[in-house]
């Protein structure tokens, strides 16, 4: 649970340290709105996205199960500015152990409700289902735009980072590979 009171003074300080008035018109409410907001920002610390998948349904169906542009919302960990983009989540049933379509998102919304790095998110997306799924095969591939590339440093701004993560099929077998990632691109 975060302290939304330290978050209020932290805030307050970096005001005074950039050489804003905190006491100003504009500003007064300004940190508890940002403890506020880091509430929903940071709810995912301390959850484990493995967690989403209650529900588990058994169904004669084998084929590739696929929920792509999953819209999401981070934090980069090194400069604390937003990352955001897309998630596309692809998995392979065995033994017909199938899950609901939008645990797939829950997934990927607390993983990304946290400090983070865009390499971790799609790590632990896929190794989520992985275990709570036991599949043939788990493809997840993100999407994103970094501010920290965008307003600061490089400045960039447009530019995408894609990660993936392939486990079981996916990872051994490129023409398995390949179906999920057009299906991805169509």
């Amino acid at each position: 649970m975060l302290k939304e009171e330290k978050i209020e003074q932290a805030v307050y300080q970096l005001l005074e340290a950039i050489g804003e008035n905190p006491n100003r018109e504009g500003l007064l409410d300004t940190p508890s709105r940002v403890a506020k907001m880091y509430q929903e920002v940071f709810s995912g610390l301390g959850e484990n996205p493995k967690e989403e998948f209650t529900a588990v349904f058994s169904e004669s169906y084998e084929e590739v199960v696929l929920v792509k542009d999953i819209p999401f919302y981070s934090m980069c960990e090194h400069h604390l500015v937003p990352f955001y983009g897309v998630a596309h989540i692809a998995y392979l049933p065995d033994g017909g152990r199938v899950t609901g379509l939008s645990k797939l998102a829950r997934a990927v919304e607390v993983a990304s409700k946290r400090p983070q790095l865009q390499e971790r998110l799609t790590g632990q997306v896929a190794a989520a289902l992985d275990e709570a799924l036991s599949p043939k095969g788990v493809f997840v591939m993100v999407e994103a735009e970094h501010m920290c590339m965008t307003m600061r440093g490089i400045k960039k701004p447009g530019s995408k980072t894609v990660t993936s993560v392939a486990k079981g099929v996916y990872q051994t077998d490129t023409a398995l590979r390949q179906e999920v990632l057009a299906m991805i691109q169509r």
